[in-house]
C-alpha cells in the first residue's frame, strides 16, 4: 500500500521543477520598457498633514534591456523634485539608463527625500532569468499600486 503512495510525494516536486525550467529557459519579453511610477494626487497634503507617506519605493530596480526607462508621473497638485528635475503637476519624466549601476538621487516624493535607482544587467543566463522573474514577482507584491 505505500509503494502506491510513495509517487504523490514526486507531484509537487515535478510541478516545481517544471516552473523553474520554464522561468531558465522560456525568453524573458516585456510589453514596455519603461517602469512606471506614479506621485498619486493629495500626497503633499497628506505629507503635510504629518501622515508618514511612503507612495514610491526607496529602491527602483530596472533591468537593462528589459525595464530600462524609468517613467515618473506626477499626479499631484505641486510640483515635485526628482535628481534635477521638476515635475510640474500632471507631467511625466522619462529617464533611460543604458549602463548597469546604481544610482542615487534626491526625490521629493519619497520621505527619506532619497532613492536609489539599480540597474541590473540583461538576464541573459537561465539562472539570472529565474531570478529577474522572481524578484519582479515579489516586487509586484511589496507595492501592487505603484504602477499605472
Amino acid at each position: 500500500m505505500k509503494s502506491h503512495r510513495a509517487w504523490l510525494v514526486w507531484i509537487p516536486v515535478a510541478a516545481c521543477m517544471g516552473v523553474l525550467g520554464w522561468a531558465a529557459f522560456t525568453p524573458v519579453l516585456v510589453d514596455s520598457r519603461d517602469k512606471v511610477f506614479a506621485i498619486p494626487e493629495g500626497t503633499y497634503a497628506r505629507r503635510r498633514a504629518g501622515d508618514d507617506v511612503d507612495i514610491l519605493p526607496s529602491q527602483i530596480r530596472l533591468t537593462l534591456g528589459l525595464e530600462d526607462v524609468l517613467l515618473l508621473k506626477n499626479r499631484d497638485v505641486v510640483p515635485q523634485t526628482f535628481g534635477p528635475a521638476l515635475l510640474m503637476p500632471g507631467q511625466n519624466f522619462r529617464l533611460p539608463f543604458e549602463v548597469a549601476s546604481e544610482y542615487q538621487f534626491a526625490c521629493t516624493a519619497h520621505s527619506s527625500g532619497q532613492m536609489t535607482v539599480i540597474v541590473d544587467p540583461f538576464p541573459g543566463t537561465p539562472f539570472a532569468r529565474v531570478r529577474w522573474r522572481a524578484a519582479r514577482f515579489i516586487d509586484s507584491l511589496r507595492y501592487p499600486n505603484t504602477t499605472t
